[in-house]
């Protein structure tokens, strides 16, 4: 294939012990002739530029403070020149081939804007990783999910998802992107600060007519939880509430109103059910996330996508019911359980 002009970009935030241990399978893995590496750093007071410093190949882009994810992937896409863009977390281990393989899939699919490639889990590799593994999938009340994780059902990577699949959305722990995708679509919204950004992005993009993939034919292992631990109150309040807004954004007007109020209610149940189960700071998290986002919905409100009238459970990748009621009510705790009992994909 032509080499191809892409940048591989690690957004570093404090992340020194991360850089230490993640950043040499990158440079090993990545060959310079197909790639730049550079680490954009989030405004650090760890001296991690110390780290970067002993890979000659690898690129040091300071910013001048911690944006968050979302912006400071923004800060550092704008100062970079580059066909593909890969989003790389810092708690990344690439493999062998992962970029090669990732980026030819996408030149091989011409209206493809972003991919993802399989997601396993570091510490556990016979397994798919909480965020992203096999591509992500969105249900009607915008809750996520992915082939090999539902909730917290975590599949073992058998090669039952070893074929390409165009999907709702790519994960942004390893995410390649057209930038001209990526700009056209806006960027990743700098309000949501960290999580479901992605999710957001990759609806925007399906929205301008532009396809969202995954292929198995790359592979990486996602530590998780390098900058927020899973339960983290931090977390699950950015969750909830980005969760809302990316629906308050990209929902068509008339069904708008209906799918928030249901989704919220649900998220009611959810929060009550983290009380009783004695988890207190969740059900805050929760309240906190659902204050904030109707405290701010005014000033949102210019955010919304005004020209979307087309029904989007019609996008690929998007389910035409609630992935809660078949996990915990119906007990379906498998993506292929709710795929072949409702003839999800054409």
């Amino acid at each position: 294939m032509t080499t191809p002009d892409v940048a591989v970009i690690i957004l570093s935030w404090n992340g020194r012990t991360f850089l230490e241990t993640f950043l040499p399978s990158v440079v090993k893995h990545t060959p310079t002739s197909l790639s730049r590496i550079i680490v954009a750093d989030n405004g650090s007071s760890d001296n991690s530029e110390e780290i970067v410093k002993r890979f000659s190949g690898v690129e040091w882009l300071p910013l001048k403070h911690n944006y968050g994810f979302s912006e400071g992937y923004n800060q550092a896409i704008a100062k970079t020149d580059a066909k593909w863009i890969v989003l790389l977390n810092q708690d990344v281990e690439v493999s062998a081939g992962w970029l090669s393989s990732l980026v030819t899939f996408a030149e091989q699919h011409p209206n493809l804007a972003a991919c993802q490639p399989k997601i396993l889990d570091l510490n556990r590799q016979t397994h798919f990783e909480y965020a992203g593994a096999a591509g992500g999938f969105l249900d009607k009340y915008g809750y996520p999910f992915c082939r090999g994780r539902i909730f917290d059902t975590i599949e073992e990577d058998k090669g039952q998802y070893d074929e390409s699949m165009e999907i709702a959305w790519a994960s942004g722990a390893c995410l390649l992107v057209r930038k001209d995708a990526y700009i056209n679509a806006g960027g990743l919204d700098s309000d949501f600060f960290a999580h479901m950004e992605e999710i957001d992005l990759c609806w925007r993009i399906k929205n301008n007519g532009k396809e969202i993939w995954y292929t198995p034919t790359s592979t990486v292992f996602h530590l998780g939880g390098g900058s927020l631990p899973k339960g983290n109150p931090k977390k699950v309040y950015l969750n909830f509430r980005n969760s809302l807004l990316m629906l308050y954004k990209n929902l068509p007007s008339k069904r708008r109103g209906r799918i928030l109020l249901s989704r919220m209610l649900i998220d009611h149940i959810a929060a009550y059910r983290s009380l009783f189960n004695g988890n207190a700071k969740e059900f805050k998290a929760i309240a906190r996330a659902h204050f904030h986002f109707l405290f701010k919905s005014g000033a949102w409100k210019k955010k919304q996508n005004q020209k979307n009238s087309f029904d989007y459970l019609k996008l690929t990748g998007f389910y035409n019911g609630s992935i809660a009621w078949k996990y915990f009510i119906q007990k379906k705790k498998l993506f292929k359980e709710i795929v072949e009992a409702n003839n999800f994909f054409k």
